[in-house]
């Protein structure tokens, strides 16, 4: 009773220090159960089997992907349910945006999710796609993104973008940052010698995206970064534990 009488609302309500107290104290208990699991995030995480950090030709992608604001109709997250599984395919796991800053989940989708995309369409419907969406999905209301065709991706500073990546946990290893230029170019260029790339980011996908293989151009990268969009992983195996590390 005395308990109660010492924490009832009217006093509370009357007391300033007491309130304020009690508020500092929820809010320090909040802050601690959402900011702990996060320095535990490496031990909730499984580790997939496939799953690597972006080429430098995807991540540049990726980053035009954000900063033309296509996550506000695109998610990346298939959920567990049936019609989403039956639509998109296998249902996203988290291990997949583990190497994401941001991730890429959500529930908002204008458009259908992403999360399965790389493959389904050809390079040369994706170009066409973002010159005239209309050509190619007549109800789709997405604005044409031709512009990204004339726009050269920039080269001088990707070494330093994956450096910044790894200092927030990417693994991108000392070879990785060294050849990331040449990485860059050689993901686009049909006649380049790819054995290195690929030994360095298994499954990524080269060919010139744009159909041009003379420039580099920022719909190189967008289309690159699609197109490995849920190809990382083998869910061709019957669960989880046969694809897991």
């Amino acid at each position: 009773m005395a308990f109660r009488n010492i924490f009832s609302h009217a006093r509370i309500e009357k007391n300033g220090m007491l309130m304020l107290v009690l508020i500092l104290l929820t809010i320090s208990v909040g802050g601690i159960v959402e900011i702990v699991p996060l320095f535990t995030i490496e031990t909730t995480i499984e580790r997939v089997k496939g799953v690597r950090p972006y080429t430098p030709l995807e991540q540049v992608g990726r980053n035009i992907y954000i900063r033309e604001g296509c996550y506000t109709c695109h998610s990346q997250q298939i959920r567990p349910f049936r019609d989403e599984v039956e639509r998109y395919g296998h249902y996203s796991l988290a291990a997949e945006s583990m190497y994401d800053h941001p991730f890429q989940w959500g529930s908002k989708r204008t458009g259908p999710d992403l999360a399965r995309v790389g493959g389904k369409y050809s390079n040369e419907w994706h170009v066409v796609h973002m010159i005239d969406p209309r050509a190619v999905v007549p109800e789709s209301v997405m604005p044409p993104y031709a512009f990204l065709a004339d726009k050269l991706v920039r080269q001088d500073d990707i070494a330093g973008h994956l450096t910044a990546l790894r200092a927030v946990g990417v693994p991108y290893s000392d070879e990785m940052i060294a050849n990331a230029r040449a990485d860059l170019l050689a993901q686009a260029d049909p006649e380049a010698d790819t054995d290195a790339l690929m030994q360095r980011y298994p499954k990524a996908v080269t060919g010139a995206f744009d159909g041009d293989p003379k420039r580099l151009t920022e719909m190189d990268a967008l289309i690159a970064y699609m197109q490995m969009l849920g190809t990382l992983v083998d869910f061709s195996a019957h669960g989880l534990e046969d694809f897991q590390q």
